[in-house]
């Protein structure tokens, strides 16, 4: 339970909270809390089994970082939205079918980020429109070899993983 919050910094993506709470088991603690609006990610399978991957320059990293097309959640709009919006924009690609693959939690010990995972089908070739901060290749590699990526950690993105993982798994490649 909360008891007490303060707002130490509010950025333009992020706001950075300084919490006291009461634990379920009664502890009391202070906690700083990065709060983030959330976003969706996105597994585009095309009709060869390819499914998309962006080779982005991540500066925090200091490296270049498989990911799927995903971004965050503006204006407090449906995850679905999102994810709609961050396909068309990253890999120019829209999608006629779209199954949920669940949420993740990125770092629930000090962040409140939930990105929200799906599996796009029946794909329509459109534009990219990557915004000036972007730094972005397409790649569209078989599902197979993408999983194997996130198994062998070519892939390191947490939400890719993820999302690569549940598709996989839902198109019956698990089991």
């Amino acid at each position: 339970m909360k008891r007490s919050s303060r707002t130490i910094y509010e950025g333009r993506i992020i706001t950075l909270d300084v919490e006291q709470v009461e634990l379920p088991n009664g502890v009391e603690m202070e906690m700083e809390i990065v709060h983030h609006p959330g976003g969706a990610a996105v597994v585009a399978l095309d009709d060869r089994q390819n499914i998309c991957l962006l080779k982005q320059y991540r500066h925090v990293c200091n490296d270049w970082i498989w990911e799927l097309p995903a971004g965050k959640i503006d204006n407090q709009e449906p995850p679905l939205k999102t994810a709609q919006r961050e396909l068309q924009e990253e890999a120019g690609v829209k999608a006629k079918h779209w199954h949920s693959l669940g949420h993740m939690v990125s770092s629930p010990g000090v962040f409140s980020e939930v990105v929200h995972c799906y599996l796009a089908s029946e794909l329509q070739q459109g534009h990219s429109r990557h915004e000036a901060e972007e730094v972005i290749e397409i790649h569209w590699l078989p599902l197979q070899q993408a999983f194997e990526w996130a198994m062998d950690n070519t892939i390191t993105d947490a939400k890719t993983i993820i999302g690569l993982c549940r598709a996989y798994a839902r198109l019956g490649g698990m089991g």
